[in-house]
């Protein structure tokens, strides 16, 4: 059913940011139909929908494929090479291998700025994780798969890692089949390379948002911002990749310029 805004769950828990709610510059609608969802059910509420993008801080930014950047940015050199199926892996054990001492932590505290508690955000990355594997695996054009991802109200922070590892590897096993001419929806046809870095994306970023709830202190893997960057964010600013992803994603603020508000990630490749 065709919906004019962006809603919230039953608890009020405002949607991801890291989604785009619209199909061009001047849009702001979206079909439910259209758009990933993970249905979590976490301890403090019966039932919420995680994943619908926010329409107000959702932008177009001119993006273009990592090919036309050139493969370098003053300061540090940016790698420019397609994502694949081993970059999904590694973004997803380190997320487990930072995560997985914490497991006894209250995660039901806020992740960093978000308004989604810890435990729904881990939710969240494992439901993208299988969207975009689904994507690969069923060759839609037009649109995401119609599935959710059901995580029960009693899933612990320990189960909730091994539901985003196996996530990650469905999405991984569909990347290590899929050649490169291969294309799937996601707001246009969009490669192999472009799920995995939608993918790492996600995983990175959400990771981030978890350690700054639960008081942890890490930054994401260099080499793996760099990629992404290269693939999601060309037109970010030179410089530390790191700072670079986080700031692309609305996270942090980068000397010289503003903090960002809105932004959007394009991987479709015509």
């Amino acid at each position: 059913m065709p919906a004019t805004g962006c809603r919230s769950g039953s608890n009020g828990v405002r949607p991801d940011p890291c989604l785009p709610c619209h199909q061009g510059p001047a849009a702001c609608r979206f079909d439910s139909g259209r758009i990933p969802v993970v249905r979590a059910k976490p301890r403090r509420s019966p039932f919420v929908s995680l994943g619908r993008p926010a329409c107000t801080r959702i932008c177009l930014m001119s993006v273009r494929s990592a090919a036309q950047q050139g493969g370098a940015r003053s300061g540090r050199l940016l790698v420019v090479r397609p994502l694949d199926s081993r970059d999904v892996d590694q973004a997803v054990a380190e997320m487990v291998r930072v995560l997985t001492p914490h497991e006894s932590a209250d995660w039901r505290r806020p992740a960093g700025a978000l308004d989604w508690s810890c435990w729904e955000t881990a939710a969240h990355v494992a439901h993208d994780l299988l969207a975009y594997a689904g994507q690969l695996a069923a060759l839609p054009d037009s649109a995401y798969l119609p599935f959710d991802l059901v995580v029960r109200d009693d899933a612990s922070p320990r189960d909730l890692l091994r539901i985003a590892t196996g996530a990650g590897r469905l999405l991984s096993t569909a990347l290590a089949a899929s050649g490169p001419s291969l294309r799937a929806w996601h707001w246009g046809p969009t490669d192999p390379s472009g799920f995995a870095a939608l993918g790492v994306n996600e995983t990175l970023v959400h990771t981030h948002d978890i350690t700054q709830g639960l008081g942890i202190r890490w930054h994401p893997p260099e080499s793996l911002c760099s990629a992404v960057l290269a693939r999601l964010f060309p037109n970010a600013p030179d410089g530390d990749p790191v700072q670079g992803l986080l700031w692309a994603t609305g996270r942090t603020d980068l000397p010289g310029h503003p903090r960002l508000t809105s932004w959007i990630s394009k991987a479709a490749v015509g």
